[in-house]
């Protein structure tokens, strides 16, 4: 196989279907980009559900040394009212079940959402130690909607400086996270469905352009991987163009925005990284070589038939 000829078709065919490549380029990295936006919202959201624990929790703080509600006068909370507390979760009838968690799973817990590049934050946040967090039991309730009997039973013991509920707090934020993933989703998959339909056509336009070489092809009995390797490579550029662009725009968009803005003014839950950013390109990247390939073979075995 001369791959000299491969690679100068190759480059004929770019130069030949400049707008028809541009077009191609601009079609994959739209809906990549989305994808890849779908893609980071639902790690959000992954990520929202750990810090913030199920949204059906009720959240029990015990006091520590620096509550000044009227059931902390005692300081830290005892041993003789933790127990009290876990009987009433143990009888409860609301109660489905619960976890406790320590001070310093609270503080690890803290260090991953109070995260910032600014240096008199780091400073401040350098300050808080463990013991500044308060032990807590999250609660997970039988029925969303009976919440309010241990609610009041709990808020009222000793030992409790407040209890939490994050359910009407996580309703408006889980649902237009799921209304911008699927949002993204379904854009992400019509422009996908346009271009395997623009590599459909990119291939039959290059396929009729070069009729006459492609005929001489066959009569000589060149093979059909032979033939098709321009018209591979041709696509396969231009999707390695868009997979780079959306990965621009990816870094962009962690860089600029989550670390930039949202990490700097936002402390109420933990934000996607560049862990994640990596993960959900190395989605895209995977994508965009499929989104290619299996339609240029498909199409090549339709349109290079002369």
């Amino acid at each position: 196989m001369q791959l000299k000829y491969v690679f100068t078709e190759t480059s004929t065919g770019l130069r030949r279907n400049v707008s028809m490549t541009v077009a191609l380029v601009v079609t994959i990295f739209v809906s990549l980009t989305l994808v890849g936006m779908a893609v980071m919202l639902n790690k959000q959201a992954q990520k929202a559900e750990q810090s913030w624990g199920d949204r059906l929790q009720i959240t029990v703080f015990l006091c520590n040394q620096n509550s000044r509600t009227p059931h902390c006068t005692s300081g830290e909370a005892t041993d003789p009212q933790k127990q009290a507390i876990t009987q009433v979760l143990d009888s409860h009838p609301e109660v489905k079940s619960y976890n406790f968690q320590s001070k310093d799973q609270a503080f690890a817990i803290w260090k991953k959402i109070f995260v910032s590049r600014d240096k008199t934050e780091q400073e401040i946040y350098s300050t808080v130690t463990a013991n500044d967090m308060q032990e807590s039991y999250w609660v997970r309730l039988k029925d969303p909607n009976k919440y309010q009997g241990v609610k009041s039973a709990l808020a009222g013991m000793d030992g409790v400086d407040h209890v939490r509920d994050l359910r009407e707090v996580l309703k408006p934020i889980y649902y237009w996270m799921s209304v911008l993933k699927w949002g993204a989703a379904g854009i992400a998959t019509f422009l996908l469905i346009a271009a395997i339909l623009q590599v459909g056509n990119a291939i039959r336009l290059a396929a009729f352009a070069r009729r006459k070489e492609i005929g001489i092809m066959r009569l000589v009995g060149a093979s059909n991987l032979y033939i098709s390797l321009p018209f591979l490579l041709e696509t396969l550029v231009a999707s390695v163009i868009a997979i780079s662009l959306t990965g621009l725009a990816l870094a962009a968009f962690i860089e600029f925005a989550v670390y930039g803005w949202l990490r700097k003014n936002s402390h109420v839950m933990a934000w996607i990284d560049w862990h994640d950013g990596l993960w959900a390109f190395g989605a895209i990247a995977a994508l965009g070589v499929v989104l290619t390939t299996v339609p240029t073979l498909v199409m090549t075995r339709k349109y290079l038939k002369v």
